[in-house]
């Protein structure tokens, strides 16, 4: 299953630090249970990942919307 694969997987996700000063991204859902530790420099860098991701995302949305109007 790549970025772009369509699923119906349902899942929750926490994040948060943990006693040990790591930052936990946690996921858990009907089949899995997967808790994922950083350490803070790595979660900044996932942070920064996520908000570039983001706004390539609205980039796209905006693409999208000016081609549905144009048809």
């Amino acid at each position: 299953m790549g970025i772009n694969s369509s699923h119906n997987l349902v899942a929750d996700l926490q994040l948060g630090s943990t006693s040990d000063g790591l930052v936990r991204i946690y996921v858990i859902g009907e089949d899995i249970d997967l808790p994922m530790d950083f350490e803070p420099d790595e979660a900044r860098e996932i942070a920064a990942e996520l908000l570039s991701a983001a706004d390539e995302a609205e980039q796209i949305t905006k693409q999208n919307r000016k081609k549905g109007k144009k048809k």
